[in-house]
């Protein structure tokens, strides 16, 4: 379903009924998608460990502590 910000004042009860069918509500302001709602039952958890990034460090061997010094350092540290 798409819904202005004005179908969300006045239509809310539309709005709401769509999310009951689990149907994803796009809101658009202007004509630009600003976000998009979807049903507490359809939306599912995320999981941290199947990201990308999640194990990127598991080889290496400094101390947490020394990568965030490293990673927390002035850019220009060395001038």
């Amino acid at each position: 379903m798409k819904a202005s910000i004005v179908d969300l004042r006045y239509k809310m009860k539309e709005v709401l009924k769509a999310l009951d069918a689990r149907e994803t509500v796009s809101i658009y302001y202007h004509g630009k998608l600003k976000g998009t709602l979807v049903s507490a039952e359809s939306a599912k958890k995320f999981d941290s460990k199947k990201h990308p990034f999640f194990g990127m460090r598991k080889n290496d061997k400094r101390s947490v502590k020394q990568i965030m010094k490293e990673l927390r350092r002035p850019r220009y540290h060395g001038l």
